[in-house]
């Protein structure tokens, strides 16, 4: 099923997702994944055929550093992956960008869930219990100092800091989860804060407590 609607959606135009641009009829195959900067000179690229090296592709960026979160504007250039059919295309995506398809396609039919902070934060254990009491100040500037694409993020924001409070204007809650000025491409989707995002908290909670115990 989200195979035959992405194939809907290629054929509507849809080009683009993340940093990865999408292709077709390439070296004899119906579809082709390269990076955006690419796009104009993918004759030139390191070959691979099929999905499965999308995996490697979307694990360590140019400088060698592991790239934790799959939205991290880091996707390394140089290669050009040849895809056989629309289920092919599909893995790839999947392997480059980890269930985004899925969450695009349940937003779009308003069946996506969105976990607010507030409620991920309360469900964390061990270490990372003291995230939960970091004050709705610090959650927001969190959000601009970690989020969006001044911070190598390029999803979307869904989530809000609670059923009341949503995220102050700033560059990260504005964001669209698309790179350029066009609305053919599928936008990345953060319908939940990130590991990485929790971690960060965690770290500004317990700043907060021991500014206020001096």
């Amino acid at each position: 099923m989200i195979a035959q609607q992405l194939e809907n959606v290629i054929n509507d135009g849809i080009r683009q997702i993340g940093q990865v641009a999408i292709l077709s009829d390439v070296q004899g195959s119906p579809f082709a994944l390269c990076h955006l900067d690419d796009r104009e000179s993918h004759d030139s690229l390191e070959v691979h055929r099929g999905p499965l090296p999308a995996r490697d592709i979307s694990t360590w960026a140019e400088d060698g550093h592991y790239r934790f979160t799959k939205g991290e504007l880091s996707l390394k250039q140089g290669w050009l992956l040849l895809l056989s059919d629309i289920h092919e295309l599909r893995q790839a995506l999947d392997l480059l960008y980890p269930a985004s398809l899925g969450l695009w396609l349940a937003e779009k039919s308003d069946q996506l869930d969105v976990e607010n902070l507030r409620d991920k934060l309360n469900r964390q254990t061990g270490m990372y219990k003291f995230a939960r009491n970091i004050s709705d100040a610090g959650a927001q500037k969190l959000v601009r100092e970690v989020c969006g694409p001044g911070n190598c993020c390029v999803k979307r924001i869904l989530w809000s800091l609670d059923a009341n409070t949503p995220l102050e204007d700033s560059e990260a809650s504005r964001h669209n989860g698309i790179l350029g000025d066009t609305d053919k491409a599928i936008p990345l989707l953060c319908r939940e804060a990130c590991n990485h995002f929790v971690a960060e908290t965690r770290k500004a909670s317990k700043a907060e407590h021991e500014t206020a115990a001096k």
